[in-house]
Protein backbone atom coordinates (compact mmCIF):
# COMPACT_ATOMS: atom_id res chain seq x y z
CA UNK A 1 0.00 0.00 0.00
CA UNK A 2 2.88 2.23 0.64
CA UNK A 3 3.73 2.36 -3.39
CA UNK A 4 -0.04 3.28 -4.27
CA UNK A 5 0.30 6.61 -1.76
CA UNK A 6 2.43 8.72 -3.77
CA UNK A 7 0.95 7.45 -7.30
CA UNK A 8 -2.26 8.77 -5.62
CA UNK A 9 -0.29 12.22 -4.74
CA UNK A 10 1.11 12.12 -8.58
CA UNK A 11 -2.64 11.98 -9.82
CA UNK A 12 -3.55 14.68 -8.18
CA UNK A 13 -0.80 17.12 -8.49
CA UNK A 14 -1.24 17.03 -12.14
CA UNK A 15 -5.04 18.35 -12.28
CA UNK A 16 -3.78 21.15 -10.13
CA UNK A 17 -0.95 21.81 -11.89
CA UNK A 18 -2.93 22.20 -15.34
CA UNK A 19 -5.37 24.30 -13.15
CA UNK A 20 -2.68 26.65 -11.93
CA UNK A 21 -1.16 27.15 -15.78
CA UNK A 22 -4.81 28.14 -17.14
CA UNK A 23 -4.97 30.83 -14.41
CA UNK A 24 -1.93 32.10 -14.60
CA UNK A 25 -1.66 36.13 -14.07
CA UNK A 26 -1.99 37.85 -17.69
CA UNK A 27 1.37 39.74 -19.49
CA UNK A 28 0.90 42.53 -21.46
CA UNK A 29 1.87 44.18 -24.70
CA UNK A 30 2.25 47.22 -25.98
CA UNK A 31 3.45 49.53 -28.62
CA UNK A 32 3.21 51.68 -31.66
CA UNK A 33 1.53 52.30 -34.56
CA UNK A 34 3.32 54.07 -37.57
CA UNK A 35 1.05 54.69 -40.73
CA UNK A 36 3.15 55.15 -43.36
CA UNK A 37 2.71 56.37 -47.07
CA UNK A 38 5.53 55.11 -49.59
CA UNK A 39 5.99 59.29 -50.61
CA UNK A 40 4.56 61.70 -47.60
CA UNK A 41 1.49 63.49 -48.98
CA UNK A 42 2.10 67.19 -49.49
CA UNK A 43 -0.27 69.64 -48.57
CA UNK A 44 -0.62 73.16 -50.08
CA UNK A 45 0.72 74.73 -46.60
CA UNK A 46 3.86 71.98 -47.21
CA UNK A 47 3.31 70.50 -44.24
CA UNK A 48 3.08 66.55 -43.90
CA UNK A 49 -0.48 64.82 -42.71
CA UNK A 50 -1.08 63.88 -39.18
CA UNK A 51 -3.05 60.54 -38.84
CA UNK A 52 -6.17 60.92 -37.01
CA UNK A 53 -8.03 57.97 -34.48
CA UNK A 54 -9.72 57.39 -37.74
CA UNK A 55 -6.77 56.27 -39.50
CA UNK A 56 -5.98 54.00 -37.20
CA UNK A 57 -9.59 52.50 -36.92
CA UNK A 58 -9.18 51.44 -40.48
CA UNK A 59 -5.83 49.66 -39.39
CA UNK A 60 -6.76 47.43 -36.82
CA UNK A 61 -4.12 45.01 -35.30
CA UNK A 62 -5.09 41.43 -35.06
CA UNK A 63 -2.97 39.63 -32.45
CA UNK A 64 -2.67 35.78 -33.68
CA UNK A 65 -1.79 32.15 -31.90
CA UNK A 66 1.44 31.93 -33.07
CA UNK A 67 0.99 27.75 -33.42
CA UNK A 68 -2.51 27.94 -35.46
CA UNK A 69 -2.69 31.67 -36.78
CA UNK A 70 -6.78 31.75 -35.03
CA UNK A 71 -7.54 35.18 -34.24
CA UNK A 72 -6.93 35.89 -30.20
CA UNK A 73 -8.03 39.63 -30.15
CA UNK A 74 -8.60 42.55 -32.44
CA UNK A 75 -7.29 46.03 -30.55
CA UNK A 76 -7.10 49.94 -32.63
CA UNK A 77 -4.38 52.41 -31.32
CA UNK A 78 -5.59 55.27 -29.63
CA UNK A 79 -5.24 58.38 -31.30
CA UNK A 80 -1.48 58.91 -30.80
CA UNK A 81 -0.92 55.84 -32.33
CA UNK A 82 -0.39 53.56 -28.95
CA UNK A 83 -2.03 50.36 -27.87
CA UNK A 84 -1.85 48.68 -24.27
CA UNK A 85 -3.51 45.00 -24.16
CA UNK A 86 -3.30 42.45 -21.47
CA UNK A 87 -3.15 38.42 -22.81
CA UNK A 88 -2.73 35.06 -21.11
CA UNK A 89 1.08 33.77 -21.16
CA UNK A 90 1.86 32.20 -24.40
CA UNK A 91 3.06 32.62 -28.15
CA UNK A 92 1.50 34.99 -30.46
CA UNK A 93 1.79 37.03 -33.88
CA UNK A 94 0.90 40.86 -34.11
CA UNK A 95 -0.93 41.57 -37.76
CA UNK A 96 -2.39 43.75 -39.40
CA UNK A 97 -6.12 43.54 -40.54
CA UNK A 98 -6.06 43.66 -44.48
CA UNK A 99 -2.08 42.58 -44.78
CA UNK A 100 -3.52 39.15 -46.41
CA UNK A 101 -5.32 40.42 -49.06
CA UNK A 102 -2.17 42.14 -50.20
CA UNK A 103 -3.39 46.14 -50.42
CA UNK A 104 -1.05 46.79 -46.76
CA UNK A 105 2.38 46.15 -46.34
CA UNK A 106 3.69 45.23 -42.93
CA UNK A 107 5.99 42.51 -41.71
CA UNK A 108 3.87 40.57 -38.62
CA UNK A 109 5.64 40.53 -35.59
CA UNK A 110 5.90 37.41 -33.03
CA UNK A 111 6.38 37.93 -29.36
CA UNK A 112 5.79 35.77 -26.52
CA UNK A 113 3.54 36.88 -23.73
CA UNK A 114 4.99 36.19 -19.77
CA UNK A 115 2.58 36.59 -16.13
CA UNK A 116 2.95 40.10 -15.01
CA UNK A 117 5.75 41.26 -17.54
CA UNK A 118 5.10 43.62 -20.64
CA UNK A 119 6.65 43.24 -24.05
CA UNK A 120 6.55 46.07 -26.62
CA UNK A 121 6.12 45.52 -30.04
CA UNK A 122 6.01 47.85 -32.51
CA UNK A 123 4.20 48.03 -36.02
CA UNK A 124 4.83 49.93 -39.12
CA UNK A 125 2.07 49.62 -42.05
CA UNK A 126 2.96 51.10 -45.51
CA UNK A 127 -0.34 52.05 -47.38
CA UNK A 128 0.97 52.14 -50.47
CA UNK A 129 -0.10 55.67 -51.16
CA UNK A 130 1.73 57.16 -54.04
Amino acid sequence: MRLSHPILACLLLVPTGCLLSENAAPGFVEGHVRILASKDVELAEGNPPKFSVEDYAEYPLMILSRDTRQEVARITADRDGNYHIALPPGDYVLDVQGRVRGHLRAKPQPFKIISNQTVHVDMDIDTGIR
